[in-house]
């Protein structure tokens, strides 16, 4: 196809594919945990990140990640020891990040090229650069998610049984939210900003919809991520439209179809 001609469109496909894996991965433990709101809070989180790269002429990824992660570590430990719902605690953090992100911006002498990139994402702008520490983020994410699973699994599904049953939750809770804030600086390259959450939460109500099992769930999920990126880049390319917004709205044409199927 004339779309993987160039360099740029394959480095795109790249660094969509990457975050099509982790995205509903941890997607899936956030929807059992009834949690999904978490992603768009930290994105909130993540766009003050972004600002404070830019100021700082420094990696925005980096920082975003490092401040994605202890604002998460932050809320988890708010909500298991403040005994405060963590629909609250997000209430809390959302609009507290977003405030944050203005007063930065406006430090930052306002919205330039480089914050919209980030904001709506510009996956076909991605250098070889960026890829690489996407990669190995996107692979600590995978192997931790492969060797904490059983826990993952208990501690999402019944907190207080892990508990009994020996489980640090609170632990599992803290891995779990950083890899969330992992996520989620992954992901803002990508669809942006703005639609991380869709991302992350859209393949796995749609995965979980079809699978017989949890496990199965995961790979339904990260096969729906992958189709929605591979048909959001193409579509993208070739209607010149933005490919943050294509890739989500693909991901709801398929949830769409599938409930559709389903219902018949």
């Amino acid at each position: 196809m004339e779309i993987f001609q160039y360099s740029f469109m394959i480095r795109a496909l790249i660094a969509g594919l990457i975050v099509a894996v982790i995205a509903p991965l941890i997607g899936n433990f956030l929807l059992i945990r009834r949690f999904s709101m978490v992603a768009d809070t930290l994105s909130h989180i993540a766009l003050a990140g972004v600002a404070i790269g830019l100021l700082t002429h420094t990696q925005p990824i980096l920082i975003t990640t490092i401040l994605t992660s202890m604002v998460a570590i932050l809320i988890e430990k708010i909500r298991t020891s403040q005994k405060i719902a963590g629909e609250t605690v997000l209430a809390m953090f959302l609009p507290g990040g977003l405030a944050v992100s203005i007063i930065l911006i406006s430090l930052a002498n306002g919205f330039n090229s480089n914050l919209f990139s980030y904001l709506f994402g510009s996956i076909t702008t991605v250098s070889s650069a960026e890829i690489w520490p996407m990669l190995i983020l996107a692979l600590i994410s995978l192997a931790i998610v492969i060797l904490l699973y059983r826990p993952l699994i208990f501690s999402s599904f019944d907190e207080e049984g892990a508990k009994l049953s020996g489980i640090n939750t609170k632990l599992m809770g803290y891995v779990l939210m950083t890899l969330t804030a992992i996520t989620v600086s992954l992901a803002m390259r990508v669809v942006g900003i703005l639609l991380i959450g869709a991302l992350m939460v859209i393949p796995s109500v749609t995965g979980m919809k079809i699978a017989k099992s949890f496990k199965q769930s995961f790979f339904y999920a990260i096969a729906f991520a992958m189709a929605a990126v591979l048909i959001g880049l193409v579509g993208a390319f070739y209607l010149n439209i933005p490919a943050g917004g294509a890739i989500v709205l693909v991901s709801l044409a398929i949830f769409g179809l599938t409930s559709v199927s389903l219902s018949k």
